[in-house]
């Protein structure tokens, strides 16, 4: 749901600026909503943010948390004992604000759990050596599973948000539908997606039935999935940029009033001049420069059979280079292709007789380091998803 939160946040960017007393009164129950659906994830010396309007300094992370188990949804998708975070989305935006890095992290992936503190009983939880990323909201909550994920990864993550399936129908019509292209027919009965060849807009069950279907598009894994919410949200983000939602005040009041009753942000990121300040950083990057990967790892550990294991060493390389804003590419390109580089883009030097002076040589674009076994697409990539006949 990154798309949503950015496109909420950009959204607000246009309506502190619209003035007006309808614009001011919207604000304040939009920031009424949500700080009393938000959730404490730092502690009690967690500071406040700088007050004023402006483009974010420096890069930031966001986590974002999709539950599968809400009580307001009741018995719709089904019954579960256990509330479990089956979709985990971090986004880092680079301190320059020239691109961005989108992780989704496999529910099934096994990793070390730190200590938590369960937040319906106020019990220590102690910490696990091995265990599904998904299990860390059963232990502690929306502040566990960012615990967890910044033991994982190994940076600090300030910012998160949670919805569940109810809030995704729900963000989904407010955007008013998101273009999805599959490679041929679809017909998944368990996740209730029919669907034909070709691009279709989908929102409502719809959408969420496309993110769900697992024998439908894709290898029929829950990796499969990963894939599908990449283009999902790739497609939201070219939506929202590209069809005046921005600067449509009606349905920028719907889609801030439907995010406000369907996600709940930390405490950290429920005020409206930080979200602005996220929202303008955001709004300078290129969708070229937008990169959705996959966690790496790997289903073929013995040890963990049917889970995901990360595979370490492209990991650390990958979380180091993001740490230090370092670009790095998804892979080989074909040669046909202009790799995708993460990072400023190389200078073209002027030909003799073009400018009046001669300039000083430009300082060379370092080579970005191409990452093999890393999946992914960036938020510009159209291709379609690939229909599962197995």
């Amino acid at each position: 749901m990154t798309g949503v939160l950015s496109a909420v946040a950009l959204g607000l960017a246009v309506l502190l600026v619209s003035g007006g007393a309808v614009t001011a009164f919207a604000l304040w129950q939009f920031r009424s909503a949500v700080v009393a659906n938000s959730i404490d994830i730092d502690g009690p010396d967690a500071a406040d943010p700088p007050p004023g309007i402006g483009s974010y300094e420096n890069g930031f992370n966001l986590l974002i948390v999709g539950v599968d188990n809400d009580s307001a949804q009741g018995a719709t998708y089904g019954v579960r004992e256990t509330t479990l975070n089956d979709v985990n989305i971090l986004v880092h935006v680079s301190a320059d604000h020239r691109n961005a890095v989108v992780v989704s992290i496999p529910r099934d992936l096994v990793v070390a759990h730190p200590e938590c503190i369960d937040t319906a009983t106020g019990a220590v939880v102690g910490e696990l050596a091995a265990a599904p990323v998904n299990e860390a909201m059963g232990r502690g909550g929306l502040p566990c599973v960012v615990s967890t994920v910044e033991e994982l990864t190994g940076l600090e993550i300030p910012y998160a948000g949670l919805t569940s399936f109810a809030g995704v129908v729900r963000l989904s019509d407010a955007v008013g539908g998101v273009p999805i292209c599959l490679s041929e027919p679809v017909d998944d009965p368990k996740a209730g997606l029919s669907l034909p060849a070709g691009t279709s807009v989908v929102s409502g069950d719809t959408a969420l039935a496309f993110l769900r279907s697992r024998h439908g598009v894709g290898d029929g894994s829950d990796l499969a999935r990963i894939s599908s919410q990449q283009l999902y949200l790739a497609s939201l983000m070219r939506t929202v940029r590209g069809d005046g939602t921005l600067t449509d005040l009606p349905r920028l009041y719907a889609l801030a009033n439907a995010a406000a009753g369907n996600i709940s942000l930390s405490t950290s990121l429920a005020h409206t001049d930080t979200m602005v300040s996220m929202a303008l950083a955001l709004a300078d990057i290129d969708l070229d420069r937008l990169v959705f990967v996959q966690y790496p790892g790997t289903t073929e550990d013995p040890a963990f059979p049917g889970k995901v294991v990360p595979l370490q060493g492209l990991a650390d390389t990958m979380f180091a280079k993001i740490a230090a804003d370092e670009p790095f590419t998804l892979g080989a390109a074909p040669p046909s292709d202009e790799p995708l580089v993460l990072g400023p883009p190389a200078e073209t030097p002027e030909a003799p007789g073009e400018t009046d002076a001669a300039a000083p040589p430009a300082t060379p674009t370092p080579t970005p380091e191409a990452l093999d076994g890393l999946t992914g697409r960036t938020a510009d990539d159209e291709s379609c998803a690939e229909v599962n006949r197995g």
